[in-house]
């Protein structure tokens, strides 16, 4: 059976540190005979390495996720080949639903139901399949995925993208992804074969200062945000709303150390007001209703930090300056 599977893969010897394939956004989900539809599933995008029984899960620069989610690793050296896989690490509640405020915890808390969404197999007993369509992929990787509680097969529909969208976005998911059924798996490209449909539009962004608080609050007023484009960090405007009390103490503590004279941007933007700078090294996430001309957000509003991205991974997904607000 598997070797039916295998019969055109390239013999080869496992690859290490494989940058995950990445979608590239667009704003309208659709229909089309030669397309698949997955969830786009709302946690950690995490490779795994499975060899001789020893595990290695890591983000999509490297980052170690074995000791983060060690009962994820424990399950895996379970199986019983070689495999590199391709998946999203997420907490769901009890109705199934996933909760990324709480995986970002769970080292702490450990509470929740942790699993790993497997939808790729780059690599299998010998064989390197990144050459091999993704539908054969896919199909190897439901047959020889192990039954377990933690480890789950993300499956797909054929052809009805917008149905599917419609469901995912009356169950409160974050958005489907699209994939050419016969797309290769192109390691560390962010690829027009697989596309990304989000229900609303987002941005990672690097924090490059804040303002002081006024009125009532306290720790910060507002974040100053930037992205990279290659080694340049560009300013990408303030965000001001959408945190807990919370929110606020834990990053000015994060931000504290960080702290530092030079503005990390050239040239220097305008701001608000008077900015404490800091080392752009932490990332959050942004939800926005688009981008201006300039390429400034329109009404930020700060969703969460994103403890597993490094600052250069937070890059524009969009033309900044095409003002089109763009997913």
């Amino acid at each position: 059976m598997e070797s039916e599977d295998l019969k055109d893969a390239q013999i080869k010897p496992m690859p290490h540190d494989i940058e995950p394939m990445l979608a590239t956004p667009v704003k309208e989900p659709f229909d089309h005979p030669d397309w698949i539809f997955e969830v786009k599933w709302d946690g950690y995008r995490t490779i795994a390495e499975i060899r001789d029984g020893s595990v290695s899960l890591y983000s999509r620069k490297g980052i170690s996720f074995n000791k983060k989610f060690s009962p994820i690793a424990d399950s895996l050296r379970k199986f019983g080949f070689d495999a590199v896989l391709d998946g999203e690490i997420v907490l769901v509640d009890d109705q199934g639903r996933p909760d990324f405020q709480a995986l970002q915890h769970y080292q702490d808390s450990g509470s929740g139901h942790l699993l790993y969404y497997v939808f790729d197999l780059p690599y299998f007993r010998g064989h390197d399949l990144r050459d091999v369509p993704l539908l054969r992929r896919k199909e190897l990787l439901k047959k020889i995925l192990p039954s377990s509680p933690r480890i789950r097969f993300s499956d797909h529909v054929w052809k009805e993208g917008a149905l599917f969208y419609n469901v995912a976005k009356e169950k409160g998911l974050e958005g489907i992804v699209a994939k050419h059924s016969q797309s290769v798996y192109e390691a560390g490209r962010r690829s027009r074969q697989w596309l990304k449909v989000k229900m609303r539009l987002t941005q990672e962004a690097v924090l490059a200062g804040f303002t002081e608080p006024g009125g009532g609050r306290k720790y910060f007023g507002a974040l100053v945000l930037g992205v990279y484009e290659g080694d340049d960090l560009i300013y990408i405007g303030h965000v001001g709303g959408g945190f807990a009390e919370k929110d606020l103490k834990d990053i000015r503590e994060k931000l504290e150390p960080l702290i530092q004279k030079e503005c990390p941007f050239t040239p220097k933007p305008e701001t608000n007001g008077p900015v404490t700078w800091v080392k752009p090294e932490l990332v959050c996430e942004i939800a926005l209703s688009g981008w201006t001309e300039d390429g400034v957000m329109r009404q930020p509003v700060f969703l969460r930090l994103r403890e597993d991205k490094t600052a250069h991974e937070a890059m524009p997904e969009t033309d900044l300056r095409s003002g089109d607000g763009g997913l």
